[in-house]
């Protein structure tokens, strides 16, 4: 690897001060080989005089080069980040990892994703200008990361700096209130009182969680922070990203959406959108996903597409044959049986492609059926309705914090108070793709509960593959910007997206849905009081009955996107 040592070292750190900006070599792994790449720390000036820590990767020479950088809380000094950045640089772009304002070494207070919005403070767009004033840059630039940096980059383009030319986001958001720091109206304050690991200060992560809580609505206070508010201010090509096994897919393809139709002149018509079967992450795109492991067609070079996308608007190069659809997207099938249909690509010119919105009824007896006249006519009674313990003190359990999609989910079946309604034995596959939603009817002893919706692809030897699931706050039933507490035993509907999926239920298997109330650490608990949500939990959370409702006049079911399985 070549440093910035002796006299180069002291010769880039006078100009680096000239520019207003400190500059001294990466202090951890100093004996990583990074090959011929100069790997250099800085300090990027903000328009109020706070400066954000960086770290910027040169190839060798003099340039000029393109810039790319990606904005994020975490780390930026581990090997396996470091790496890649040296590896992208090598390919002939100057690269700048930097950290948001008051995480890890950059000064200011912590504000999460607040000051790379359009209002006092730009920190995405003053570090675009000043990446692209660097001596060795074309003045031409493009952004690249996954999760917080694909939401930095939906937040970096409403500010619309002028040498902002591509940008590429994997497993991305765009409003905090839906995708982040809230699913499906749940807190998360365990989560996220975990930021402060990454805070400078941690009491100012504390205070932003305080402030959070403050506004429990989706007001004014998180309208700031919603990008999807915004998509006439986006005018950049982007190439999008999405997996399958991910909840965080509903923001990435929201992204192209909003950005392909209503877009500015140089983002509407050109937009990417690449689906595959994977979970959260940006390293992980390959053929092994949880528990499953695809044919050797489901795996993606990322790095391989990112320089394709950068050498094209970044450089002028011609775009990759694979690059030139607007749409790919993998159409999950069966592993592990011969012949099964799906496990391919396909193009589009848009997402989702036509489907028929198809009910799936939840019926007595833990049974799925199409059949809407196998409904029970009655309005209660026996067969008409079932009813479950939702205890917040003795959670459901789903470890870890990551959705484990592509795993076997029968060990959460098989508990207590969990419900499972599965088809009959599909006698030829069933293809979904598209947006699918539930309709449920239900009813409660408690004002508030949580309710929890999963799809799963069983297979003939009894495994229950998670394909999707998401929660729901019923306080929120009316949409985010009221609550509306339950009476007690009064049937409410509630209606949401569980999630988005191109999946073929091979001939032999079973369609099920999982209903439950918690499941815990992944989803934490609701108290079901009604009363404020609170950051620490309370001393007074209770017990409720829970009732789904599945009879004739309250008919709880499954709205899923089939399509026609036409033979090769």
């Amino acid at each position: 690897m070549t440093r910035s040592l002796g006299t180069e070292v002291l010769l880039f750190g006078i100009v680096a001060v000239l520019l207003g900006t400190s500059s001294v070599p990466a202090a951890d792994d100093l004996d990583l080989d990074l090959g011929d790449i100069t790997e250099t720390h800085v300090m990027v000036p903000m328009r109020d005089g706070k400066r954000l820590s960086g770290y910027l990767y040169l190839p060798t020479g003099k340039g000029p080069w393109p810039g790319v950088f990606e904005q994020r809380y975490a780390s930026l000094k581990g090997r396996g980040t470091r790496q890649m950045a040296a590896r992208l640089a090598a390919e002939g772009f100057g690269v700048l990892h930097v950290n948001f304002r008051g995480a890890q070494e950059s000064e200011g207070t912590w504000v999460g994703y607040r000051a790379l919005a359009w209002g006092k403070l730009q920190d995405g767009y003053d570090t675009c200008e000043w990446l692209a004033g660097r001596d060795w840059c074309t003045g031409k630039i493009g952004t690249f990361g996954s999760s917080q940096g694909g939401y930095a980059q939906n937040f970096l383009a409403v500010t619309r700096p002028p040498h902002l030319v591509c940008q590429y986001m994997v497993d991305t958001g765009l409003s905090l209130y839906q995708e982040g720091y809230r699913i499906g109206g749940t807190t998360r304050p365990d989560r996220f009182k975990g930021m402060d690991a990454n805070c400078r200060v941690p009491a100012h992560n504390r205070a932003l969680l305080a402030e959070w809580f403050a506004h429990p609505e989706y007001d004014s206070f998180w309208e700031a922070v919603d990008c999807s508010r915004h998509f006439d201010r986006m005018n950049v090509p982007c190439f999008t990203i999405g997996s399958w096994y991910d909840f965080m897919n509903q923001g990435s393809i929201a992204s192209f959406q909003g950005r392909q139709h209503r877009g500015g002149p140089r983002s509407v018509r050109q937009q990417k959108l690449l689906i595959g079967p994977w979970l959260h992450g940006r390293r992980n795109k390959g053929n092994r996903v949880g528990e499953l492991v695809y044919p050797e067609n489901a795996a993606v070079d990322v790095h391989a597409s990112m320089v394709g996308w950068f050498d094209h608007h970044l450089k002028g190069k011609p775009l990759a044959r694979e690059s030139r659809a607007p749409v790919r997207y993998y159409v999950m099938g069966a592993v592990g049986e011969a012949d099964a249909p799906g496990n391919t690509w396909r193009e589009a010119d848009d997402f989702p492609p036509p489907a028929r919105t198809t009910s799936y009824f939840l019926q007595h007896n833990a049974r799925l059926s199409l059949a809407e006249s196998d409904m029970i006519d009655l309005t209660g009674g026996t067969g008409a309705a079932t009813s479950y313990n939702s205890d917040p003190r003795q959670p459901r359990s789903i470890p870890g914090r990551g959705f484990p999609g592509a795993r076997d989910a029968s060990s959460f079946e098989k508990q207590d108070d969990v419900l499972t309604f599965t088809s009959e034995t599909l006698k030829r596959p069933v293809e979904w793709t598209g947006s699918v939603k539930v309709q449920l009817y239900l009813s409660s002893s408690a004002p508030d509960t949580d309710v929890i919706v999963r799809i799963s692809d069983v297979y003939p030897d009894g495994r229950s593959i998670l394909l999707v699931d998401y929660p729901w706050r019923l306080r929120y039933r009316e949409g985010f910007r009221k609550q509306v507490l339950m009476k007690p035993g009064k049937v409410n509907p509630v209606r949401f997206r569980i999630g988005w999926m191109s999946q073929i239920f091979n001939a032999g298997h079973r369609i099920r849905v999982t209903i439950a109330s918690s499941g815990a650490p992944l989803y934490e608990p609701n108290p079901q009081t009604g009363k404020p949500s609170t950051i620490e939990f309370p001393s007074d959370a209770r017990k409720a009955i829970n009732t789904i409702h599945h009879s004739a006049r309250y008919a709880s079911r499954i709205l899923a996107p089939v399509r026609v399985i036409r033979s090769p």
